[in-house]
C-alpha cells in the first residue's frame, strides 16, 4: 500500500467515525426529555471570542484563533504565531457581564501552552424578603469563574491534540460551589486541501454542590421551647449537580483558498450536550489578505425551545512588524425575545 493510499484510507476511516457519531446524535434529536436545568456552572456553555460568535459557534474544526482554548484546544497546535494575547467582553442578557482573557505561547518541542480566565458577573441588588419587599438593608450579588491551563501539540503534520484542566467556582451571596474539569480535543487536517475535521469534549469533571453560611440555621428538634435541645446549629443539605458536559464534532472547508488574497471558509458543528437536545451550529468567514474579515452564522439549529439564531461579525487585523499584529473583532447574536448580544474582542499576536 502506498503512502498516498494509506493516508486516503485513514481519512475515510476518520470521516466514517465522525459520520457515525453525528448520525447517532441526529437519531436522538426527538428524545422526549431535554434535561434542561439539571447541571451546574451554566456559564461554561457561553461561547467565547467575537470571531467564533460571528460564525455561529461553528469552531470545532477551525484553526488559528486563541478562542480555540474554549472550543477545541487541539487547534492551538497549528497557530501561526509564537504567542498571542486576547481579551473578550460581552454584554450578556439581563445586564450580566461576561469576560474572557487568555494568553498562549509556543515552547519548542513541548508544544503550545496557555492560560485562560472566564468570568461572569451579576450586578449587585438589594435583598428582598416577605417581611421587607422593598429591601432589608442588605445587598447581594452572584458570579462565576473558571481558570484554565492548556497544552496542545501536533503529533504529526496533520493530527494534533489538546488538553485543558480548569478550576470552576460559582457563588451567590454567601454560598459557593467549586469543582474541577478537563477539556479534550483533536484536530485532523485531511489530505483534501482546505478540509479539516475536529472533535472535542468539554467540562468533564466533578459534581458541584452549594455550601456556605446562607444555608446555616438554628433548629429546635423538640418542636417546643420547653423540651429537648434548643437552637441546635444546623445546615440545609443541597444536592450535587454535574457540570454541562458537551461533545462537539465539526468540519471546516476553505471554499476559496487565497485566490487573489481571498479566503472563504465554511464550518459546521454538531453538538451533543448532557443537559439539552442536540443541535447544529453553522458559520462562514470571508477574509481579504487576512486583514479584513466578514462573518455570518446560525446558532443552535434544532435546539428545542431555543431563542438563538442568526449571528453576524466583522474584524480587522493590523500588522506592525513581521509576526506582530493587533486584532479587533465584533459579533452580534440574535436571541429572539431576549434581544441581542454584542461581543467585542481585542488581541495581540507576537
Amino acid at each position: 500500500m502506498t503512502r498516498s493510499t494509506f493516508c486516503t484510507a485513514r481519512c475515510l476511516v476518520v470521516a466514517a467515525v465522525l459520520a457515525a457519531s453525528a448520525g447517532e446524535a441526529a437519531a436522538q434529536l426527538d428524545r422526549s426529555t431535554s434535561k434542561v436545568g439539571t447541571t451546574a456552572a451554566q456559564f461554561l456553555k457561553i461561547g467565547v471570542g467575537a470571531r467564533a460568535m460571528g460564525m455561529g459557534g461553528a469552531q470545532a474544526a477551525m484553526e488559528g484563533d486563541i478562542s480555540m482554548l474554549y472550543w477545541n484546544a487541539a487547534a492551538l497546535a497549528r497557530m501561526r504565531t509564537n504567542a498571542e494575547l486576547s481579551f473578550n467582553h460581552a454584554s450578556w442578557l439581563a445586564d450580566i457581564n461576561f469576560d474572557f482573557a487568555a494568553g498562549v505561547m509556543r515552547i519548542g518541542d513541548i508544544g503550545v501552552v496557555g492560560v485562560s480566565v472566564v468570568s461572569l458577573g451579576i450586578p449587585e441588588d438589594i435583598v428582598r424578603t416577605v417581611d421587607f419587599p422593598e429591601g432589608d438593608g442588605q445587598r447581594w450579588d452572584a458570579g462565576s469563574l473558571a481558570i484554565g491551563a492548556t497544552w496542545a501539540m501536533s503529533l504529526t503534520d496533520r493530527f494534533s491534540v489538546g488538553l485543558t484542566a480548569k478550576y470552576v467556582h460559582e457563588s451567590i451571596w454567601n454560598t459557593t460551589a467549586t469543582g474541577f474539569a478537563i477539556d479534550i480535543g483533536t484536530l485532523y487536517v485531511t489530505e483534501i486541501e482546505g478540509l479539516s475535521l475536529g472533535a472535542s469534549i468539554s467540562n468533564f469533571g466533578t459534581k458541584m454542590r452549594l455550601s456556605g453560611r446562607d444555608l446555616y440555621f438554628n433548629n429546635n428538634p423538640g418542636g417546643s421551647s420547653g423540651s429537648g435541645a434548643q437552637n441546635v446549629p444546623s445546615e440545609y443539605r443541597t444536592e450535587s449537580f454535574d457540570m454541562p458536559l458537551t461533545f462537539r464534532i465539526g468540519v471546516a472547508y476553505d471554499i476559496l483558498r487565497y485566490q487573489e488574497g481571498i479566503r472563504w471558509t465554511a464550518a459546521l458543528d454538531a453538538t451533543h450536550p448532557n443537559d439539552n437536545t442536540e443541535y447544529v451550529n453553522v458559520g462562514t468567514e470571508l477574509a481579504w489578505s487576512e486583514i479584513v474579515f466578514a462573518r455570518i452564522g446560525y446558532k443552535s439549529l434544532w435546539l428545542r425551545d431555543s431563542e438563538q439564531g442568526l449571528t453576524l461579525g466583522a474584524g480587522v487585523q493590523y500588522g506592525f512588524t513581521a509576526g506582530t499584529a493587533v486584532k479587533f473583532d465584533y459579533a452580534y447574536a440574535d436571541y429572539g425575545r431576549l434581544k441581542g448580544i454584542h461581543t467585542f474582542s481585542v488581541g495581540l499576536t507576537l
